[in-house]
Parts: C-alpha cells; structure tokens; sequence
C-alpha cells in the first residue's frame, strides 16, 4: 500500500489541479455565452444572404442575368492527350488546364478543447479520403486558419499556402476580412476553381459538428444544403421562421430585383459582402463552438479530478487506518510482553 505521505501530496495535487479547470470552466463558459450570442445573432442576416444569394443563381438560368465572375461557376477541361488538347482548346471561353481547389481548415489556435480540433480533422480526413477519386486529376491547395490546423497539415507533410491566426477570443470583421480577400482575389486570378471550407458547427452548447462546405463557385443546392444547418430545429430562431413563414428560394418562387444604377456595378461589390458574410459566419459558428467544447472538457477535467481526489482521500484514510492499528498491535504486544 502506498505510503500516507505520498497519499497526501497527491491529494493536495490533485485539489490544486481541480481549481485551475474549475477556474478555467467558468472562463470558458463566459466566453461560450458571449461567442454563442453573436453567432445566433448573425443567423437571421447570413439566412437572408444566403436566399438573395440562391436567387441570384437561378435568376441566371431563368432571366439570362449575366452575374459577376465571383457568382458564376468555372468551366474547366483537363487535358489528357494532345488530340483533346486541341479539341478543348477550340472551345470559346473555356480554359484547357488542370483544375484547381483550395481547402480552407478551420480551427483553434489554443489547445484543452477537448475533442474539438480532432473532430474537424477527422472530417476532413473522412472528405479526402471519401472523394479521393474526384481529387485525383486536381491540383490542391490549403490554408490553415488557426494554429491547430497550421500544426496539422505541416505534420501531414503539407504544404500550407497561407496560414491565418486568430489573435483574440472573439471573432471580429476585421479578422475575416483578410481570409475572404485572399480567397476571392485567388478565385478571381483564377489560382484556384473551387474553395471548400471544413469548419465545426455550433449546434448547442453541449453538441457541435464539423462541416464540409463548398463556398465557391456559389450553387443552389450547396447554398440550400448551408441553409439547412444553419436553421435550428428548435429555439427562438426556429419559431420565428415558421412565425414569419420565411421560406428558402425555390426554383418554382423565383423573386425578381431592380438594381440601380448598374447590375454589374452592384452585384460585384454585393458578391463579394455576400461571400464575406457566409465566411464570417462559418467562422462565428466555429468560434463558439470552440468555447462550447473547451467548457465541456474543463467540467470533465474538474469532475474527473473530483472523483480521484475522493478515491484518493479513501486510500488515505485506510492507509492512515491501518497505520493506526498496527502501531496499536504492536503496543498492546508490547504490554503484554512486559507483564
């Protein structure tokens, strides 16, 4: 049995321990709250985003409406032999290379968050190696915000194109706005046709998901599919949509706009906030997602050390018990050995 002493220094350890996760699960849990608000404040705007976005799409098809680069998707043919070459080549306004796409892997920059940071990194070795067929003929490119995600691909061995920090706990503009001009400036260099962003989801404090979600070139469907998840099931902003009966852009309820001055004018500076805001809140989401899951591992962490403190204060009070009793044993001997 292990010594009192030992037992001892381990229980005080042990307390100490405790009250640094406690102390860290309060500050988790204030900036969960702070986080959580923001990003469910954002929803209803990136909801009505999103929509003018969708409509902007099937305005295209249906009205012939010519939409900015940003909005339209890239028609690109690899070149597998020199007759198709050729034969591609011929095509008017179609470009004859390999396509592009760049991943963009949302997470941490601090570490004790629990499964969070794992969580993104399996989904998307789960994304790779799912459509590892589709990727193959693709050049790929990556860009690591947060240090966890730097740290990850540079293990993996790659190569990382841009990596952005987070230097606050909280979120701001400021901090997306050099994330969304670097990509959009490499979309419209043509440096890359598709941007696919990994990130995690804020569900509620006690559930968070990580997400593959296809940013660029905008689509309905993967802009209907975004919708989806970002609309509660339940709460406050669940029973406003039904309240207000808002509904998603159909294809059958296409909505029609008068933009002034100019369309063009307008919906290349519109495309651009539009694209800035779905980022931002992506990026919103995983921020108090990161907080939420930090704040459940800090409650593990203080539960777990205290169930070993108390097993540990129970083998102390045996051992010292025991102790106790021996030296009893060995003075009643001793009596009894003098009489």
């Amino acid at each position: 049995m292990e010594s009192t002493q030992n037992l001892k220094k381990r229980i005080k350890s042990i307390a100490n321990i405790k009250k640094i996760t406690k102390a860290m699960e309060l500050v988790a849990a204030t900036k969960m709250r702070r986080s959580q608000e923001v990003a469910l404040a954002s929803r209803p705007y990136t909801f009505v985003a999103l929509d003018l976005l969708a409509n902007l799409t099937l305005l295209e098809k249906s009205k012939n409406l010519q939409l900015p680069e940003l909005l339209r998707e890239r028609k690109v043919y690899p070149v597998k032999s020199a007759t198709q070459g050729a034969a591609a080549s011929s095509k008017a306004g179609q470009f004859n290379r390999a396509r592009k796409v760049l991943f963009v892997l949302v997470a941490s920059d601090k570490g004790l968050a629990g499964s969070f940071n794992s969580s993104v990194f399996k989904k998307f070795e789960q994304h790779m190696e799912r459509d590892k067929e589709k990727y193959r003929d693709e050049e790929k490119f990556y860009v690591a915000v947060g240090e966890k995600a730097f740290n990850y691909l540079s293990k993996k061995g790659i190569n990382v194109l841009k990596k952005f920090t987070q230097a606050e706990d909280y979120t701001t503009p400021g901090q997306v706005e050099p994330i969304t001009k670097f990509i959009v400036e490499g979309y419209l260099n043509k440096s890359w046709d598709r941007v696919i962003i990994v990130s995690m989801h804020f569900r509620s404090a006690l559930k968070q998901e990580p997400h593959v979600r296809k940013i660029l070139p905008v689509d309905f469907d993967h802009i209907k599919e975004t919708v989806q998840e970002i609309i509660p099931t339940t709460g406050k902003f669940a029973e406003l949509i039904k309240e207000h009966s808002m509904n998603f852009a159909a294809a059958e309820n296409i909505r029609e706009y008068l933009i002034e001055p100019s369309p063009k004018v307008v919906l290349e500076d519109l495309a651009k906030h539009l694209l800035f805001m779905q980022i931002y809140h992506l990026i919103l989401e995983a921020n108090a997602a990161e907080h939420s899951a930090r704040r459940m591992a800090m409650k593990t962490a203080s539960d777990n050390a205290s169930e070993l403190g108390e097993d540990l204060s129970l083998q102390y009070n045996k051992s010292r018990q025991a102790s106790i009793t021996s030296q009893i044993i060995e003075i009643v001997s001793g009596a009894e050995s003098l009489s």
